[in-house]
């Protein structure tokens, strides 16, 4: 038989209150102009949040080692999927249409 992890209340809130802090910190640095930076702290952010609610409210931090393997396989995957988005966002304008090809109408015959 399994036993489970009784957590007390009072963790509950604290995770709570980090949470709802981290959410004004959110809103905070959308209002700062951090140029090209601000994606980057927002998605540092935002998985944090989703690290603190996996732990805590998902019993990942209270579970045999099994899981925490299956829950960093899946962060893995997440980390993969946001690398390959930023690589696609800060690539976008390396390639442009050549100017001359722009320039001349092709004439039907």
């Amino acid at each position: 038989m399994s036993q489970h992890h009784i957590v007390p209340l009072s963790v509950y809130f604290r995770v709570f209150a980090l949470l709802l802090v981290m959410t004004v910190v959110t809103v905070a640095v959308a209002f700062v102009d951090l140029g090209w930076g601000n994606t980057p702290v927002a998605l540092a952010i935002a998985l944090f949040k989703a690290t603190i609610v996996i732990l805590f409210f998902m019993h990942v931090r209270y579970n045999t080692p099994l899981m925490w393997l299956y829950a960093g396989a899946g962060f893995f995957w997440l980390l993969i999927l946001l690398v390959l988005t930023m690589q696609d966002y800060l690539t976008r304008g390396w390639e442009t249409a050549p100017v001359e090809f722009l320039k001349t109408s092709p004439t039907p015959f």
